[in-house]
C-alpha cells in the first residue's frame, strides 16, 4: 500500500453520523479539515449540525486549527458520493457487527486502495470487521471515547491482515488532531479501555446488591478518590506515589504484589520509564499541581443529595 503522507490529508469522511460520528465531524473541522459525512437516517443532517454547533465552543476554547471552520461541513446521504475524494474515513455505524461489516465492505468498494479505513467499534475484532473487504490491510478499528470531539484516547487495533505501515500511519494521523491514540499489540474484543470500565462497572454493582453502597455513593468514591488521580496517571504510577520513598518498590515490599508473579519486575520497569529521572521532589509537585487544577476546574452536578 503506497498510503499518503498523514500531514497532507484535508478531507475526511465520516460514515455514520449519530452522536460519535458527529463528534468525530467536530473535532476533525476543528483541526481544518474539510469533512463529508454520510447518514441514511432520517434527520441525520440536522441532528449532525446541530451537535457540531454545540461542541464548537468547546472545541474554541481548546484552541482552533488554521482554517477550522464549521462550514466545512458537506452531508451526502448517498455513500459513494460521500466517499468522493476522502483521503481518510471513520465509520461510526451503529455497533452491530453484521451492519458494520457490510458496511465497511461497501466503504472498501467505493475508495482508493491507499485510503485507511477506521471504525468506531467499541467491541468488534478488525479482523472480523474486515473479512468481506476487498483491501483487509487498511481496515482498522480507531475506538474512541465520548465525547469523541473532546476525549482524547483513541484505541487504534489492527487485524490478522494489517500491515504495521498501516498503523503506524494511524497513529501519525491521530496525533495530528491531537488524540492521544494508544496502539494494542495485538487485537482483542473490546480493546484496552472498555475492558477497565467493565470491571470496574461489575464490582460497583456488587457493592450495591451486597448493600455495601448505593451507586451515587459509588460513583463519588471513584470521582472523589482515584478517579481524581486517574485523570493524570493511572494505577500502576499511583503505586509508585503511595510507596513512600521506596517508590513502588517500596509500596511492593509493604503491600505486597498481587499480581502475577512474573509480571512484578515488568511493572517495576514500566513506572521507572515513566518517571524517569525525575526525583520525588518534582513527581510530588507534578501531582499536586494538577490535583490543585482539577478541584480548582472541577464543576460538581448538584444532584441535591
Amino acid at each position: 500500500m503506497n498510503l499518503p503522507d498523514p500531514a497532507t490529508v484535508n478531507r475526511v469522511a465520516c460514515v455514520g453520523a449519530g452522536t460519535i460520528g458527529a463528534g468525530w465531524a467536530a473535532l476533525f473541522l476543528s483541526r481544518g479539515l474539510a469533512v463529508t459525512a454520510s447518514d441514511p437516517a432520517e434527520g441525520a443532517e440536522d441532528r449532525l449540525r446541530a451537535l457540531v454547533a454545540r461542541a464548537w465552543p468547546s472545541l474554541k476554547q481548546l484552541g482552533l486549527a488554521a482554517g477550522a471552520d464549521p462550514s466545512r461541513l458537506m452531508f451526502d446521504a448517498d455513500l459513494g458520493t460521500a466517499l468522493d475524494g476522502a483521503q481518510f474515513v471513520q465509520e461510526s455505524a451503529p455497533d452491530h457487527q453484521d451492519l458494520k461489516v457490510a458496511l465497511i465492505e461497501q466503504i472498501d468498494r467505493n475508495l482508493p486502495d491507499d485510503v485507511v479505513i477506521a471504525s468506531s467499534s467499541s467491541t468488534f475484532l478488525p479482523s472480523d470487521l474486515a473479512k468481506q473487504s476487498r483491501v483487509p490491510a487498511r481496515v482498522i478499528v480507531g475506538h474512541p471515547f465520548t465525547p469523541s470531539y473532546l476525549m482524547p484516547l483513541v484505541e487504534v487495533v489492527g487485524g490478522e491482515a494489517t500491515p504495521g505501515a498501516v498503523l503506524d500511519w494511524a497513529m501519525a494521523f491521530y496525533r495530528r488532531i491531537g488524540k492521544r491514540p494508544l496502539r494494542l499489540r495485538r487485537e482483542i474484543e473490546r480493546y484496552v479501555s472498555n475492558r477497565l470500565q467493565y470491571v470496574v462497572r461489575r464490582e460497583i454493582d456488587s457493592l450495591v446488591e451486597a448493600g455495601i453502597c448505593d451507586y451515587h455513593q459509588a460513583d463519588e468514591a471513584l470521582v472523589y478518590g482515584p478517579g481524581m488521580r486517574w485523570a493524570f496517571m493511572g494505577p500502576m504510577l499511583g503505586m509508585h506515589f503511595t510507596g513512600g520513598e521506596g517508590g513502588i518498590r517500596g509500596n511492593i515490599a509493604h503491600f505486597g504484589w498481587s499480581g502475577p508473579a512474573g509480571l512484578k519486575e515488568v511493572a517495576v520497569a514500566a513506572v521507572d520509564e515513566m518517571t524517569g529521572e525525575r526525583d520525588a521532589d518534582t513527581l510530588e509537585r507534578w501531582r499536586d499541581e494538577n490535583l490543585v487544577a482539577l478541584l480548582k476546574a472541577l464543576k460538581p452536578l448538584d444532584t441535591g443529595a
